[in-house]
This record gives structure tokens, C-alpha cells and sequence, in this order.
């Protein structure tokens, strides 16, 4: 009994550093290939044409990384087509971005889910955010992407 608690236990901490080694970065240009397999010699599944836009790292191979962005599509990116830029995409409908930290502040604008926003600062559960020429905050909870 002993040794199959042990094994339980090797496994569950296997599982949470497999978690836990997941992480966000962004697109680094405005054309980036998303590959089936961790090589140039891979076919391309589709192109993203959005600069800064989040995906999560979930594995690496090399020289490449394999991602999954906020619509759940997964392959595998060149290491030099990615970023350390903080940006978010907003994942509720009709978001407000308010002028300072609070739901009790003035509203600046409202988001469509969608929306990519770059990411100034992020406090408590609030993000300074900036999308065009809008700048304000946003709960932390409506965004996924890149946040500290």
C-alpha cells in the first residue's frame, strides 16, 4: 500500500510541474506560421496575422515551441517568432475599460470579446491596458494572455 501511495504521489507532482511549466508569450511580428510538427519540413496549419497576439507554451522541441492560442488551436512555432511582450485577448462579451482601478470610476470604452489589448501594468486584480488610442484598466478575469 505504501508503494502505490508513493507512486500516486511521484505522479500527482509529476502532473502540477507539467502545469506549472506552461506559460504565455506573444506573436513577435505580423505574419507567423503555425506548423504541424516541431521542424521547417512540417506543413504549415494556418497564419496568424496579428502582432502580440497570446499563446500558451505547452511543450519545446529544439528550436520550436509548441503553442495553443485562445481559440484551442495547437502546433508548433519557431523560438524567433516569439515575444516577452504583455498582451491579453479579452474573453467576455462587452468589456468596460474604466480610467482607474475600480467599477466605480468613470468608463472609458467597451471591448468586444476578441479584443486585443497590450498590457501596461497589472495590480490586485486590475490590468492597465491600451488598445488604439484608449488606455484605462480591466479586471483581470475578462482577459487571457501575457499578463505579467
Amino acid at each position: 500500500m505504501l508503494k502505490l501511495n508513493s507512486i500516486i504521489f511521484f505522479f500527482i507532482l509529476s502532473f502540477q510541474n507539467l502545469v506549472a511549466s506552461e506559460y504565455f508569450l506573444t506573436l513577435r511580428n505580423e505574419k507567423v506560421n503555425l506548423r504541424q510538427g516541431p521542424s521547417f519540413e512540417y506543413p504549415i496549419k494556418l497564419f496568424y496575422k496579428k502582432k502580440f497576439l497570446p499563446v500558451l507554451v505547452q511543450d519545446s522541441y529544439e528550436n520550436f515551441r509548441k503553442i495553443r492560442d485562445h481559440e484551442n488551436n495547437t502546433g508548433w512555432i519557431h523560438i524567433s517568432q516569439l515575444s516577452k511582450k504583455k498582451a491579453a485577448i479579452v474573453i467576455d462579451d462587452n468589456q468596460l475599460i474604466f480610467n482607474k482601478p475600480s467599477i466605480y470610476s468613470k468608463p472609458a470604452v467597451i471591448l468586444e470579446r476578441g479584443r486585443l489589448c497590450k498590457i501596461k501594468k497589472c495590480k490586485n486584480d486590475w490590468c492597465k491596458v491600451e488598445v488604439e488610442k484608449f488606455n484605462g484598466w480591466i479586471k483581470k478575469n475578462s482577459l487571457w494572455g501575457r499578463l505579467d
